[in-house]
Parts: C-alpha cells; structure tokens; sequence
C-alpha cells in the first residue's frame, strides 16, 4: 500500500506553531523572555539565542526563518 503523505501549507503552518510552542516554552521554563530570544534568533540566525533545553535549539534551527515570519505574520493578520 502506498502512504503518501499529503503536505499543505495549512500543514506546515501547524507544524511551524507547534515547534514554535516547543521553543517559547523551553525558553520560558529556563528564565528567558521567549518573544525576546525568538525575535533575536530571526533577525540573526544565531542559535546562541535559543537554549538547547528540551531540544528547542535543534528544533528552531530546522526552521526557516522565512516560514517563521510568513506564519507568524499570517497569524497575526487572521489571515490563512
């Protein structure tokens, strides 16, 4: 049997808002303003601003920043 994934861009979205929650949520628990860190990590590409707590450095790096804007922006906007 062939199990082809089928992958949307509703998909990847949802996929980007939950590695996203993964990483606000790392950063919380180690101390760190999470919108802070994040927004440092997208205008750099510097992973230094993202604790490697509960693999959230290794997550956020396998993100484009691009897709993270996009997403972030279409959220913010309601739009889909």
């Amino acid at each position: 049997m062939d199990k082809t994934m089928v992958f949307s861009l509703n998909d990847k979205d949802e996929i980007l808002r939950k590695n996203l929650t993964i990483v606000y949520d790392a950063l919380k628990e180690k101390g760190y303003n999470p919108i802070n860190q994040i927004v440092g990590y997208i205008l750099s590409e510097d992973p230094t601003y993202v604790t490697t707590h509960n693999n959230a450095r290794a997550i956020i790096s396998r993100m484009e920043r691009e897709d993270i804007l996009e997403t972030l922006l279409k959220s913010f906007l309601n739009k889909k």
